[in-house]
């Protein structure tokens, strides 16, 4: 892009119109002339070349004036360079993962609800590290903290009830144990903010580290944590599985600890928050990525050229061509 370093030169065009006039009106005066009585024998006569370019001195020379003033208004080209700098925040995802996350009182179940909101939240910040951890009666690290958001969506797409639904681990809720194994994801992360939204349907009834021991590690690593209990109150329909291999839909009591949850989260400086419906849910992710936001610094480097040259070499042959062409081929006489 062209600007230019001393605009106001261009009102020096305005000495066009006079020059113009000037030239047409002094013209009339300057040029010899002849009586006859008749031009209707010259009417046909086919105009010469010469006759044609009369002008082209003086159009010229009005070119040469405008390229001057370009020249005196110091056209300048510029090159931006931008220096992006991103704070990141460092997040670890605990999601409970015990078989009554199959309760549907959250469409179509809660540990889907679940997932389909949080891989919105994740999708929503990419310049985030951002990992996974899963919970039941044990707890582990589905994903490592990483950047490679698309690496992760794949694994948290595959996160499901099954493991202990199917014995591979302990069912039940060790909030303790999914607090204290995302907290060792965390501890010596140099991220200036560094959060674990942990989503549980229960109580914790399983595990070696109580939640609100966990919660005084945190603490001490700077760890803040949000808290989602998951579940509308009264009771929530759940797919009971027969020994024959159907379902059969019981009503189950939700069973959650807000008390704990509540505590979880003052002594880390978090929030608490309660779901009982997809919507509420998605509300809540929403509050947290608002609460939550990366830092963005961006440094501009703008350096400008002076591109006056281009201007200078046409200004200067079109005033060489204009005296060429009244001391040679256009020239008058008298």
């Amino acid at each position: 892009m062209m600007t230019f370093a001393s605009p106001e030169y261009f009102y020096l065009l305005l000495l066009i119109v006079p020059l113009v006039l000037w030239h047409f009106l002094s013209r009339r005066k300057r040029e010899a002339s002849l009586k006859m009585a008749s031009t209707e024998a010259y009417r046909y006569v086919p105009k010469s070349p010469r006759m044609a370019l009369v002008q082209l001195p003086f159009l010229l020379r009005v070119l040469t004036l405008v390229l001057v003033v370009i020249i005196l208004a110091r056209p300048q080209t510029s090159h931006s360079l931008s220096n992006t700098e991103t704070e990141g925040i460092d997040i670890m995802m605990v999601m409970d993962i015990s078989t009554s996350m199959l309760a549907q009182d959250l469409k179509p179940n809660r540990i889907e609800a679940a997932k389909e909101v949080a891989t919105e939240f994740i999708a929503g910040r990419p310049t985030d590290n951002i990992g996974l951890t899963v919970f039941a009666g044990e707890a582990f690290t589905q994903c490592p903290m990483t950047v490679d958001h698309a690496v992760l969506l794949s694994m948290f797409r595959g996160v499901s009830c099954d493991l202990p639904g199917q014995g591979l681990i302990d069912d039940g809720t060790a909030i303790g144990m999914g607090l204290a194994n995302a907290i060792s994801r965390l501890k010596d992360s140099q991220a200036k903010s560094k959060v674990i939204i942990l989503l549980t349907d229960g109580v914790n009834n399983r595990g070696d580290i109580s939640p609100l021991t966990a919660a005084e590690i945190a603490k001490q690593f700077g760890v803040r944590v949000y808290t989602i209990g998951v579940g509308a109150g009264g009771t929530a329909p759940y797919p009971y599985p027969l020994p024959g291999g159907g379902v059969h839909i019981v009503n189950m009591p939700v069973d959650v600890d807000p008390e704990t949850l509540q505590q979880i989260a003052q002594t880390t400086g978090g929030l608490f928050y309660r779901a009982g419906s997809s919507q509420k849910l998605k509300e809540i992710y929403n509050d947290i990525d608002k609460l939550e936001k990366s830092k963005l610094k961006v440094t501009r480097y703008d350096k400008r050229y002076e591109a006056y040259a281009p201007f200078a070499v046409a200004a200067l042959l079109s005033l060489l061509l204009e005296f060429l062409l009244r001391t040679t081929w256009l020239r008058r006489i008298p």
